[in-house]
């Protein structure tokens, strides 16, 4: 007997039955007896959620992400364990790989240490199968669940992500209005956020002009080496390329090694632009320009929104943040 189940047997949503369970005075007496009521009918305990709003929580976050030698969530990481120790929280992490099973099995193994609120870092957590997804929102039912870059709807399911999608779509039209007339695309990963970015790299370019067809489009490891090597092979064949849009700064620093190794002038030759501005768009020379995805942002805001769950307060299900193009010596417009 969990949460949900009095949540639908009662007729409300999951964010009524938590005001009720904290008191919360936004509700009506009416729906709060009716809660109450089922609450007694179904022999309901509060569980870890309900210990959340202040009845004896555990003070404890499960935080998964898929790789922690990752910048981006590296970076992550750090920004939502310092948000977390300054609402009085701890946290557990977990790195799960990209299997499926993998996944659920440390989905299960931190809901067995009585977490407070799941915190799924990253879109790779969301799988194109509707039914992959439903390990989730099983969850949900139990705990909130944060999703940090990627969506899912759902009850006691929160999203915060940064618009990939516009963030590339602007980046590509400024190339397109600088001039340029053959911009390939690289990217690393089939994920939410991945689809974001590649649908603003091809909806700008056929709003522009300019073809999208894959020949103009590769999939590549998130892997500086390999970026290097694509473009080396791209050369051989006699392809011409004027600029690079990449998913990451990773492949981006690869098509500026590509340059400088072949003296090619940047931006003059070849305009090149990563995305998150990591360090490495700082480390690489000339430096990079880079789409700055707000990840401190993202991370600041998911854990204001879980403690406003904990709360019993009308929280938004998705938060989009605006991402920044940081202009370097990779481009010139």
């Amino acid at each position: 007997m969990n949460i949900y189940d009095v949540s639908e047997r009662a007729g409300v949503s999951i964010a009524t039955v938590s005001r009720v369970l904290n008191g919360n005075p936004n509700v009506s007496p009416k729906t709060r007896e009716r809660v109450l009521s089922v609450m007694d009918e179904l022999g309901y305990t509060p569980n870890v959620f309900a210990r959340g709003l202040g009845l004896g929580s555990m003070k404890t976050i499960g935080i998964m992400c898929s790789d922690s030698s990752d910048i981006y969530l590296a970076n992550a990481i750090y920004f939502l364990e310092r948000e977390l120790r300054n609402f009085g929280y701890d946290s557990i992490l977990c790195c799960t790989g990209y299997t499926l099973e993998n996944k659920k099995n440390y989905l299960n193994l931190l809901l067995s240490k009585r977490v407070d609120a799941l915190i799924l870092l990253g879109s790779k957590f969301i799988e194109s199968r509707e039914k992959d997804n439903a390990y989730i929102l099983n969850a949900a039912k139990t705990v909130p669940v944060m999703l940090v870059n990627g969506y899912l709807e759902g009850d006691n399911v929160y999203s915060t992500l940064c618009d990939d999608y516009t963030a590339v779509f602007s980046a590509v039209s400024s190339l397109i209005e600088e001039g340029r007339k053959d911009i390939l695309y690289l990217y690393t990963s089939d994920s939410y956020s991945g689809h974001n970015k590649m649908r603003g790299y091809t909806e700008a370019c056929l709003e522009g002009g300019l073809s999208a067809d894959r020949q103009h489009i590769h999939q590549l490891p998130k892997d500086i080496q390999a970026s290097y090597h694509y473009m080396e092979e791209l050369s051989a064949k006699g392809s011409h390329f004027d600029a690079v849009v990449c998913s990451s700064d990773n492949l981006a620093v690869g098509v500026v090694k590509f340059a400088l190794v072949n003296r090619l002038s940047m931006p003059d030759d070849l305009s090149v632009i990563g995305y998150n501005n990591s360090v490495l768009a700082l480390c690489c020379e000339p430096e990079l320009s880079s789409i700055d995805s707000k990840i401190e942002a993202l991370c600041i805001n998911t854990v204001s929104t879980l403690m406003g769950a904990f709360e019993g307060k009308n929280v938004p299900g998705r938060t989009a943040i605006t991402a920044e193009l940081i202009k370097r010596a990779t481009t010139k417009f």
